[in-house]
C-alpha cells in the first residue's frame, strides 16, 4: 500500500504553489503532489478521487476533518485517513516563506503506520450514580439525572431551606467524613452518618417536624443539632415507622456505585487525575453542566488501552523490606503506583496514561506501551530525515501534548496570519504532539539530539500535574549537562512554561539551534530503556568535541559511580545481595567488593542496605570503557578458620564480632571458637565436652 497526499493553500494564504508541490512530492517520495485552492470546496473533486483506493490518504488540513470523513463516509471509502494541520504550524507565520522542509517533515509523520495493539482495560458501569454536595445542588442535580441513570443523593453540610422530593424517585442519605476509593464501575464510598432520621425509612408524614417544639427539623427531615434538645418527642411521633434513631448519627455506612459527582467546593479527590467515572465540577455551574452531560452517556462497557508495561525482574523499588527507588510511586498523580513489598503494584483502572511513571523509571522497569519509545523515536527520526532531505537546517523539536497544548500551538500560528505582532512559529521548530507531554524524557530527547535535532524544547501549559513539570525540568538539566559536559555548545534543551498565545509566542523566537553530532545516528532504541541509553550516549560520546569523562549529574540522575568508606566497610556484601542491577558483586576466592558503573541506576538500596552506612552515592556519567567493567571498590585479606585454615569471613569481621560477643555467657573460656567455622567449632565442643556417664558396679 501507498500514501497518497492532498494538501492546499487554503484559499492562496499559504506560500504553497506547483513549485512548492514539486519539491514536497521529490522528499516524500511520491511525484509531484497537486497544491489545491479549496480542497474542502470547489477543489474536492480531487480528494474525492485519492480515498476510491484503500491506500492511506494524509489530508494536510485539520479544521475541515469532519467535512473530508463524510465525504469518505457517503462514498463508503475504506481508504485510511490522516490529518494534519500544516497551515497554523507551517504555512502561516513569519517564517512561512521558508518552512517547506517543516511540512514534508509534518506530512511525513502523518502517514506513520499504526502502532501495535496494546491490551486493553474494561469498565462496567451501569449507571448508578451517587451525587454529593449539599441540598440545593445535589437535590436539583438529582432531579435532572434520575431519569437517566440510577441516582443516590449523598447531603453534606446545611440542609434547611429545601424540601425533601414530593417523590420517592432516588434514595437521599446525609454523611459526613466520606472517603471514596475505586473507578468507574466500581467505587467503594464509606461516610459517618450526620443525621438520626434514617430517610429511606421515613415516610415523609411531617409528624416529628409538627412535634419538635424547637423547630429542628427541616422539611428535608435534617436534624439541626444546635437547636435540638434531644427530648424524644420526634422519636414517639415516628412511632412504628422508626425512622428516627439519635443512636445512629455517627454511624458508619458505605455503599457501592458506579459513578461519582462530587459538587463539594473542594473536591474529595484530591489527585491531580481523579480516575474515571469521577466528576468534581465544583461550584462552575458550566463544568457542571459539562460533567451532567457526560455522566449521562456513561452506562454500558467502556474499554481504554493499558498504557503501561511493567516488568518485575528489572524494577529497583525495593530489596529484602528496604525501600530504594520510588520514582513511579512519588510522580503518578492519578495514585494508580503503590509500594507492594519489594516491588511495586500498578492499578490498570487508575492510570490514566500520562507515561511519567516510565519517564522517570531509571531502570526501563516500567515502560510506556501507548505509544511505546521505539514507535515515538521512529517518528522523531522520519521528521528529521524529511525535515533535512527536503533542505532543512538546524531543526527544533518542540515536544507538545494533546488537547491544550496543541490549541495553544494553533492559536498562535492563527494570530500571526492576522498581523497581530505575533511571528508564529519559526520555520525551523517543528511540533511533535505526543499523548501526554510526562511520556517522553532523557531517551527521547538525546535521540532528537542524535537524529540531527539542534535542539528540542518542551511545552507545559500549566495544566500538567507540578510533580510532572519538576521531574521534566529535571530530566532536561540531565540533557543539559551530559551535552555540555561532552563540549557540545549551545543550548540544547529547553522547558517552555506558557498558557497564553503571548508567553508561548515568545519563547519560540527564543529557541535557538546547538550543536548537534557531526554524523546523524540511524540506529532504532529499544523497548529496554538501558540499552537505548547506551547506544545514544555512545553515539554522542563518539562525535564529541570534548571526550570528557565522569561528568558530574544531579542527584537523582539514573547513572553514577559509588564512594564506599572502607574504614567503615566490613565487605558483609549486604550491598551485592541487594543490588537490582547487578552493578555490585563479590568474588568467590576472597573478600572483594567490585562494581560496574555501567550498570548503576543509583537506586539507592545499597545505601538502605548497608548496616555500617559505608556507602555514598555520586551521581554522574561515565562513557569511558573502564565504565563497563568491574572496578575494585574494597578488599581485604580473608581470616582464616584456626582449625582447618578455610576461609570464613575479613579479618575486620571477625575482629568486628569478637569485640561484641567477647562477654557472652555462650563463648566465656571459648573466644577461639569464634575463629573456627562451623564443623571445626561443633568439634571442639564435642571434644571439651564433660562426660554425663557415671560407670554402675553390677550388684552381687
Amino acid at each position: 500500500m501507498t500514501t497518497k497526499y492532498r494538501i492546499c493553500s487554503c484559499n492562496r494564504s499559504m506560500p504553497l504553489n506547483a513549485v512548492s508541490g514539486q519539491r514536497l512530492g521529490e522528499t516524500l517520495g511520491t511525484g509531484p503532489l497537486n497544491v489545491a485552492t479549496q480542497l474542502c470546496g470547489r477543489d474536492a473533486g480531487d480528494y474525492r478521487k485519492a480515498i476510491n483506493g484503500d491506500d492511506t490518504v494524509v489530508v494536510g488540513c485539520t479544521q475541515e476533518s469532519a467535512l473530508f470523513r463524510e465525504l469518505a463516509a457517503e462514498r463508503q471509502s475504506v481508504a485510511p485517513l490522516r490529518f494534519v494541520n500544516i497551515r497554523e504550524t507551517a504555512g502561516w507565520g513569519a517564517q512561512s516563506y521558508a518552512s517547506l522542509p517543516k511540512m514534508a517533515a509534518l506530512l511525513a509523520d502523518a502517514a506513520r503506520p499504526a502502532p501495535e495493539p496494546v491490551p486493553t482495560v474494561s469498565y462496567t458501569s451501569h449507571g448508578h450514580v451517587l451525587v454529593i454536595g449539599d441540598a440545593e445542588a445535589a437535590l436539583a442535580w438529582a432531579e435532572q439525572l434520575h431519569g437517566q441513570l440510577t441516582v443516590t443523593v449523598l447531603i453534606t453540610g446545611d440542609a434547611a431551606g429545601r424540601d425533601r422530593p414530593l417523590t420517592r424517585d432516588y434514595a437521599v442519605l446525609t454523611g459526613l467524613d466520606i472517603e471514596i476509593d475505586g473507578w468507574l464501575g466500581s467505587f467503594k464510598v464509606a461516610w459517618r452518618q450526620s443525621n438520626p432520621i434514617d430517610l429511606d425509612l421515613c415516610v415523609g408524614c411531617n409528624e416529628c417536624v409538627a412535634a419538635c417544639p424547637e423547630n429542628a427539623i427541616s422539611l428535608l427531615y435534617q436534624v439541626d443539632e444546635t437547636k435540638c434538645r434531644r427530648h424524644g418527642d420526634c422519636v414517639k411521633a415516628c412511632g412504628a415507622t422508626a425512622a428516627i434513631d439519635f443512636s445512629r448519627a455517627g454511624a458508619d455506612r458505605s455503599g457501592e456505585y458506579d459513578l461519582i459527582l462530587d459538587l463539594s467546593d473542594i473536591p474529595l479527590l484530591g489527585m491531580h487525575q481523579p480516575p474515571y467515572g469521577y466528576f468534581a465540577p465544583g461550584k462552575d455551574l458550566r463544568a457542571q453542566l459539562a460533567a451532567g452531560m457526560q455522566l449521562a452517556q456513561m452506562t454500558g462497557v467502556f474499554e481504554k488501552p493499558k498504557y503501561f508495561l511493567y516488568k518485575e525482574r528489572l524494577c529497583a523499588h525495593g530489596r529484602n523490606s528496604k525501600t530504594g527507588c520510588n520514582a513511579c510511586v512519588d510522580i503518578c498523580s492519578a495514585d494508580a503506583i503503590r509500594g507492594d513489598g519489594d516491588r511495586i503494584r500498578v492499578d490498570p483502572q487508575r492510570c490514566l496514561g500520562c507515561g511519567a511513571c516510565a519517564t522517570v523509571c531509571p531502570t526501563g522497569a516500567l515502560g510506556y506501551a501507548y505509544e511505546n519509545v521505539p514507535y515515538t523515536g521512529k517518528r522523531i527520526r522520519t521528521m528529521l530525515t524529511h525535515y533535512a532531505d527536503a533542505g532543512g537546517e538546524q531543526a527544533i523539536l518542540l515536544f507538545h501534548g494533546s488537547g491544550a497544548s496543541a490549541d495553544l500551538i494553533a492559536r498562535v500560528g492563527r494570530l500571526a496570519k492576522a498581523g497581530r505582532m505575533y511571528k508564529g512559529l519559526p520555520a525551523r521548530v517543528i511540533p511533535l504532539e505526543l499523548n501526554h507531554i510526562a511520556s517522553a524524557g532523557l531517551d527521547l530527547w538525546l535521540a532528537a539530539i542524535c537524529y540531527g535535532a539542534a535542539g528540542i524544547g518542551v511545552l507545559v501549559t500549566g495544566d500538567e500535574a507540578p510533580q510532572y513539570i519538576h521531574a521534566l525540568e529535571k530530566q532536561l538539566s540531565i540533557v543539559r549537562q551530559v551535552l555540555s559536559g561532552l563540549g557540545y555548545a549551545g543550548e540544547h534543551a529547553t522547558l517552555i512554561e506558557a498558557a497564553t498565545p503571548d508567553a508561548l509566542d515568545a519563547a519560540l523566537q527564543r529557541l535557538t539551534p546547538a550543536q548537534a553530532p557531526a554524523l546523524a545516528a540511524t540506529f532504532n532504541l529499544f523497548t529496554e530503556k538501558r540499552n537505548s541509553l547506551d547506544f545514544l550516549l555512545g553515539h554522542l560520546y563518539r562525535h564529541a568535541p570534548v571526550k570528557n569523562d565522569g561528568i558530574p549529574l544531579p542527584a537523582g540522575a539514573p547513572f553514577g559511580t559509588l564512594a564506599i568508606d572502607k574504614e567503615a566497610c566490613t565487605l558483609c556484601m549486604a550491598c551485592t545481595g541487594a543490588c537490582p542491577t547487578s552493578a555490585l558483586m563479590t568474588t568467590a576466592d576472597r573478600p572483594q567488593l567490585r562494581f560496574i558503573e555501567r550498570n548503576c541506576v543509583q537506586c539507592g538500596l545499597c545505601v538502605q542496605t548497608c548496616p555500617e552506612q559505608a556507602i555514598a552515592l555520586v551521581p554522574r556519567l561515565s562513557l569511558s570503557e573502564a565504565a563497563r567493567q568491574p572496578q575494585v571498590l574494597n578488599e581485604t585479606e580473608p581470616f582464616n578458620c584456626v582449625g582447618c585454615g578455610k576461609p570464613i569471613g575479613t579479618v575486620k569481621s571477625v575482629e568486628g564480632i569478637l569485640a561484641k560477643l567477647a562477654g557472652h555467657s555462650a563463648f566465656a573460656g571459648n573466644l577461639n571458637r569464634l575463629k573456627m567455622c562451623g564443623d571445626c567449632r561443633v568439634i571442639d565442643m564435642m571434644a571439651t565436652r564433660p562426660s554425663t556417664v557415671t560407670s554402675l558396679e553390677r550388684p552381687r
